[in-house]
């Protein structure tokens, strides 16, 4: 019998039905309309983006601790964790360094502040104060003290990624030490307790475009599309400066482990658009986690590296803060020289560090700098308010890439990447287990409504693959069986076809 071609409004729906990326995608459009069109309604919509995100930091901690534990434990060499960490740490300050390096020469190229001619007396620095909400950022002494756990507890209670990791390395070395026979159902129990925060992550995305909607539409809402006109030079520029860091870490990834950042860039294209609409890269790392596990960098490392690149490996960052201290100088009518621009790049290194999740960070690195430089007012930082916003895409999408890229570098320099698996996920290939991640990683399955699109001979099968998929699921995660084990499994799949 012919198969029948589903017309384009049922192929549309089930499209919206099942794939995140259009569901997301389809929430930045109407956030970006509501914004526009209504700007007083879409200032209402932030508790949207905002109750997502919170949902999101709820699990980030539990799952770093029980992936990183997991790592260790199964890897069975503490001295290999060390070594990961000590890569990651030499990754991460070589690629900061450069983000540095290609925004200070970018923005010396092309002088986005030149002719502004500001007087700093104008500014209203006060919106500067509201925005860091009067803090300041931890000295190096204090950073490396905070990042030392004073309660088990209050390392997940305060949401610290750092104290969490470490306190991940210290159960992980005891388990190693004990070994298994002394204390045999604790490196289960904390598996099983990773399925559940996985299968919590899988609800949660659900209401990924909802955030999205909301998130966008107070973007555009608040700011407006005007503000793109008046810093258009700016905007351009730390946007190309980015393009090319990317294009540079391509190279590089291909270089280290062959792979193509193209192809993985594609592999988490729901990811990015999700950290693009809720300008946080927060909101994605659990499932960004799972998908580099799944493209075969081991659990230690992914565990070690990607939350540790959270804090040490803010690429976007240091390419907006570079070109931002330039501006705010040639704003004012500074001119830095090359002595002031090299004390630049080293007080940035420093003060990059350690950003993530404190208010206004940007612009309390920022005015760490111009203090230093002493030739840049402080209120001049001001300038960049309005902007500010803009360029969390930038940032989002750069750092996101620059911790992928750390994590298959690192892994391949380790030998903790399998290197075909890893060809094969990007190619979008099967590969064993595929269907178990994608529920976990709540990417939708396949259902009758919509095999009943193809034909009649699958509208038959499809209850039956949607059974037996869920069987062997429970069966092979509650008693940890191959995929041979489950043979119902393999001949429900070839009869019924594939839904992605």
């Amino acid at each position: 019998m012919p198969q029948s071609v589903p017309s384009l409004p049922r192929r549309v729906a089930r499209m919206l039905r099942t794939s995140l990326f259009a569901q997301v995608a389809c929430a930045l459009v109407l956030g970006i309309l509501v914004g526009k069109l209504w700007p007083d309604v879409a200032t209402d919509l932030q508790p949207l983006g905002d109750g997502f995100i919170r949902l999101i930091k709820t699990i980030i901690s539990p799952l770093v601790f029980c992936v990183v534990v997991v790592g260790i434990a199964k890897a069975g060499d503490l001295k290999a964790f060390g070594r990961i960490g000590l890569k990651a740490l030499i990754w991460f300050e070589v690629a900061s360094t450069l983000a540095l390096l290609i925004g200070l020469l970018a923005a010396n190229i092309v002088q986005p502040g030149s002719g502004m001619n500001v007087d700093p007396a104008t500014l209203d620095t006060s919106a500067v104060d509201a925005k860091t909400g009067g803090g300041s950022l931890p000295s190096t002494t204090e950073f490396v003290v905070n990042a030392l756990p004073t309660s088990f507890i209050g390392a997940f209670a305060e949401n610290s990624l750092l104290q969490v990791l470490i306190l991940a390395c210290l159960v992980g070395a005891a388990l190693l030490h004990l070994g298994h026979t002394k204390v045999p159902q604790v490196l289960p129990a904390i598996e099983q307790a990773q399925e559940i925060i996985f299968a919590i992550v899988g609800f949660v995305m659900r209401l990924a475009p909802i955030a999205v909607f909301g998130a966008m539409a107070v973007l555009i809402g608040q700011y407006g599309l005007g503000v793109i006109e008046t810093y258009a030079k700016l905007i351009i520029l730390c946007y190309a400066a980015a393009a090319l860091f990317i294009a540079l870490l391509a190279v590089a990834l291909k270089v280290v482990t062959g792979l193509s950042l193209w192809k993985f860039l594609r592999y988490i294209r729901e990811e990015m658009l999700l950290a693009l609409g809720t300008a946080s890269t927060e909101s994605v790392m659990p499932r960004v986690m799972q998908k580099l596990r799944k493209a075969g960098a081991r659990d230690d490392a992914v565990g070690l590296v990607l939350p540790t690149g959270y804090s040490f490996n803010l690429d976007g960052a240091s390419l907006y803060l570079s070109i931002g201290t330039l501006f705010i100088s040639q704003a004012v009518g500074v001119d830095l020289s090359l002595g002031q621009q090299i004390t630049v790049v080293l007080v940035l290194m420093l003060t990059s560090k350690g950003m993530a999740g404190i208010p206004g960070s940007a612009f309390l690195a920022l005015s760490a700098t111009a203090s230093s430089l002493g030739a840049i007012p402080a209120g001049a930082v001001a300038l960049l308010l309005g902007v500010d916003r803009i360029m969390d895409s930038m940032r989002v999408v750069t750092n996101l890439l620059g911790n992928c890229v750390a994590v298959f570098a690192v892994s391949r320099w380790e030998g903790a990447l399998d290197i075909e698996r890893a060809k094969k996920v990007l190619n979008g290939e099967h590969v064993s287990g595929e269907e178990e991640d994608a529920q976990s990683l709540g990417l939708g399955v396949p259902d009758a409504s919509d095999a009943s699109d193809a034909s009649d001979e699958a509208k038959e099968a499809a209850p039956v693959t949607q059974g037996t998929h869920a069987a062997a699921g429970t069966a092979r995660t509650s008693q940890g069986l191959p995929d041979s084990a489950v043979p119902a499994q393999s001949a429900a799949k070839e009869s019924a076809p594939e839904a992605h």
